[in-house]
């Protein structure tokens, strides 16, 4: 789809404006043309527009409105997207003013979420949240909806209004879709059962939308799965069990990349990618350190976490990895280089001692000591055994070889003993074993 398009991000000036925001203007106009780019929509003009307060018939004043229409005029322009959230009314009126389809912020990442979704449960998630933004562009002020219609009693009865049976319409998509969720959730549920049987930690990568976190899956697992210069490249959850330098095995999990003003309507979109990480043992938070606005985009990928409940396993599990070091150095901004040592007391990015590793998901760079702490950070809570095995018992050495570290071997002529240092759910699984 290639539509031509402009896209506005208005600028509330004054006291108020842009509370909780040290991005500047540029940058968030910039956010908005990837989003629009992510949508395959061709961008013909950007423009950030300053306004003193908000018109409540336009969201943006009658000039500006008038300008932008002799240029919709003039260059066949057919959609024009709001960088922010705009009321139904004020959607309809520039319609009207503009003659081409206007969408807000909302309606943006929706139709991405709509391209993006491959899974049955992202498709289902993202349809219930356009369902509930849809019932929210119905208004009573769309007077030219609000033709009498007339039935038989068993669609609504006789003088309903079509705004009231397109409602109805609605609210019964949504109720269909939430049945299906419930079968296909119950389903995820059964797997996730499946998942914690196998005896291997998971490790989550959270980060904001473009930050490189599917080409550091892709680095680290050998996989292919979509990376691309887009917002929202990945939407659908991706694992792939990965070994690390001490024979340890864990499932690396990808997710959705989190953008600024998110809708909390919109959160439920991420839960099918983001309930991965709710069970991860460590999660990776990947921050472009490239970006100038890195430290805004930690803030808005925390506070998705927060609105999600996860604050406490942000606070408490995470490793920060500052990637794109390569784009660094090419900047000239400054060379971070790659830290060697690491120390950790606690997973706490709060600290000052929190763990940070930097690396290049490109060139590979600093990959090799991220997956040694990640191995580290697993070992943490192991626990150290004393193992005396009969050399015939090779079954058993080799499975503790697969799902523990050795630390130390001792073999003589009919016995073997062992160091091993296991999880405690392979604690509980090797027990079994013995009887």
């Amino acid at each position: 789809m290639q539509n031509k398009t402009i896209v506005i991000h208005p600028q509330l000036k004054g006291r108020n404006a842009d509370v909780g925001y040290s991005r500047t203007q540029e940058s968030r106009l910039e956010e908005a043309r990837g989003l629009a780019h992510a949508a395959d929509l061709q961008v013909a003009m950007s423009q950030v527009v300053p306004i003193q307060s908000i018109t409540p018939a336009t969201y943006i004043g009658k000039g500006k409105v008038e300008e932008i229409a002799e240029y919709i005029k003039e260059n066949s322009i057919s959609l024009a997207v709001i960088n922010t959230e705009i009321t139904p009314i004020q959607q309809r009126n520039l319609e009207k003013f503009w003659e081409c389809k206007v969408i807000d912020r909302t309606g943006l990442i929706l139709e991405i979420f709509g391209q993006r979704a491959n899974s049955k449960e992202g498709r289902l998630q993202v349809a219930l949240a356009a369902q509930e933004y849809q019932r929210s562009r119905l208004v009573r002020s769309w007077t030219h909806l609000e033709r009498q219609r007339g039935g038989a009693g068993f669609m609504g009865g006789p003088g309903e209004t079509q705004i009231e049976s397109d409602r109805r319409a609605i609210r019964d998509r949504i109720a269909l879709i939430k049945k299906q969720l419930e079968t296909v959730i119950r389903t995820r549920d059964e797997h996730r059962k499946s998942r914690r049987a196998v005896p291997y930690k998971v490790v989550a990568l959270v980060g904001y939308t473009n930050a490189g976190k599917s080409t550091l899956f892709n680095k680290i697992t050998g996989a292919e799965v979509v990376a691309m210069d887009k917002l929202f490249a990945t939407l659908d959850p991706t694992m792939r069990i990965i070994k690390l330098p001490s024979g340890n095995k864990v499932i690396l999990s990808d997710t959705v990349g989190f953008i600024s003003d998110l809708p909390t309507d919109l959160v439920a979109a991420f839960r099918a990618t983001l309930e991965e990480v709710v069970g991860a043992d460590i999660i990776l938070h990947v921050r472009d350190i490239s970006n100038p606005e890195t430290e805004e985009q930690k803030s808005d990928v925390l506070a998705v976490l927060s609105v999600l409940g996860l604050e406490h396993k942000a606070a408490n599990d995470t490793i920060e990895v500052l990637n794109k070091v390569d784009l660094l150095r090419e900047k000239g901004i400054r060379d971070e280089g790659i830290k060697e040592e690491y120390i950790s007391p606690s997973l706490n990015p709060l600290i000052p001692s929190s763990p940070k590793l930097y690396v290049s998901a490109v060139t590979g760079e600093g990959i090799d000591n991220l997956l040694a702490v990640i191995d580290k950070e697993i070992a943490r809570d192991n626990i150290e055994i004393n193992v005396t095995l009969n050399v015939s018992e090779g079954k058993t050495l080799a499975w503790l070889y697969e799902n523990g570290t050795v630390l130390s071997k001792k073999q003589k002529a009919e016995t073997i003993k062992l160091i091993v240092s296991l999880s405690e759910k392979n604690l509980g699984i090797f027990n079994k074993m013995q009887g």
